[in-house]
């Protein structure tokens, strides 16, 4: 029996909704069969917590920022800069870091914001071909995984940056009137319409296109940021921890907090991930450090297709994939916490991200005193979540909870 406290989030990104007319007015997260999380709904304190400051763009970013417990009023200076952390990329403090999404959109329209889930080793080949064709002094292309990718802008001549649009933000709309305004934005939009013609051009890229997922046809650039300085979890608390997940910025935020990723095959930050391998990844490494953060993305993803059915499935599966066999793996400890929340909302109808409150639930293997356990609910969900009039309107406080602090 191991007696040292041990942390564990589960995120499932965007899995917070809105009521839908099709499901009787209920959220996904109502309707999806999740008995595990409910279980720990019933011994564990629920509640709302807003993870985006308002004023703020309800990204990934600015909403994980909160989870790891950072104010992002305070810490956050762009989404890629933090995505950069994890993929080694040397950010200078005048360099500045832009998501490089590949996208399909040479219609006019975003059409698909991820050019239909792109295979990352077809992403490498478009990101080695766009190195080698486009030349602009003191800008460098970075591949990542599957369509996110970066570049970046060394030694940036102004002190503000672009103004950007997310492309997930745009699905289904024309991209004229959102394309990068502002400081730099002449050369970021040549180096998005040099690219649209490098795609078409290539060979080697249209010869990939016959044996490799995806339908690529362009780039954009958006999310750019100057390297963050954020005090580690070990400085603030003396824990150390792993992060689990498919995507750059979990890890880029973790890195910055002082967690180290844990490499695991077979993720891919959609339906089709290894949720065996994700949970396997935790249960393996618990033993040697305080807290692991394990993301997973694919809610999140459904959301932006617009997907109620898959959205649905994506919620079961974290469910019974990651929360059940977490939770029982868990047990053969004497001290443990367990926080399940999403980072924010990705509503079906809008198919983006809002900045609106999520419900969350920390459960405890000690228990909670007579006095929190007012805040059980017989169900984890919005509603539930609503009905327990818990509410913690600063994100980044819900690491106190989860820690005892």
């Amino acid at each position: 029996m191991e007696n040292k406290s041990k942390y564990i989030v589960l995120l499932g990104d965007g899995m917070a909704d809105e009521p839908i007319k099709e499901l009787g007015n209920k959220t996904p997260l109502e309707v999806a069969n999740t008995p595990n999380m409910d279980s720990l709904a019933k011994k564990g304190i629920v509640g709302m917590t807003r993870t985006v400051p308002k004023g703020m763009s309800p990204g990934s970013d600015t909403a994980n920022l909160s989870v790891f417990g950072y104010d992002p009023q305070k810490y956050y200076t762009g989404r890629s800069p933090l995505e950069a952390i994890n993929m080694g990329i040397k950010l200078g403090p005048k360099d500045v870091a832009f998501r490089c999404n590949i996208t399909n959109r040479d219609s006019g329209t975003m059409e698909s914001f991820n050019a239909n889930h792109l295979e990352t080793e077809f992403s490498k080949i478009i990101i080695e071909e766009l190195s080698e064709n486009i030349k602009i002094d003191d800008i460098e292309f970075f591949p990542g995984v599957s369509y996110r990718n970066t570049v970046v802008w060394r030694n940036y001549p102004y002190e503000k940056i672009a103004t950007t649009t997310p492309p997930h933000d745009i699905t289904d709309q024309k991209t004229e009137s959102f394309l990068p305004s502002g400081s730099g934005n002449e050369t970021i939009n040549k180096i998005m319409d040099l690219a649209t013609d490098v795609i078409k051009n290539s060979k080697k890229i249209q010869e990939a296109k016959k044996n490799l997922k995806g339908n690529p046809d362009s780039i954009w650039l958006w999310g750019g940021g100057f390297a963050p300085t954020i005090d580690t979890l070990t400085t603030r608390f003396g824990i150390t921890g792993f992060t689990i997940s498919a995507v750059d910025l979990i890890h880029g935020i973790g890195r910055a907090a002082g967690l180290t990723p844990l490499d695991v095959k077979g993720i891919t930050g959609y339906l089709d991930t290894d949720y065996d391998a994700k949970k396997d990844a935790l249960i393996n490494n618990i033993d040697k450090v305080d807290y692991i953060f394990l993301h997973v993305e694919a809610p999140d993803e459904t959301g932006h297709e617009g997907d109620v059915k898959k959205k649905i499935q994506a919620i079961e599966d974290f469910d019974l994939k990651i929360v059940g066999p977490v939770v029982k793996a868990m047990k053969k400890y004497e001290d443990y916490s367990i926080l399940v929340m999403p980072d924010h909302p990705t509503p079906i109808h809008l198919k983006t991200h809002t900045d609106n409150p999520v419900p969350f639930c920390i459960y405890r293997s000690r228990g909670w005193d007579s006095e929190n356990q007012k805040y059980f609910a017989d169900s984890y969900n919005e509603k539930s979540a609503e009905e327990t009039k818990l509410y913690i309107e600063k994100g980044y406080e819900i690491i106190n909870l989860l820690l005892n602090k």
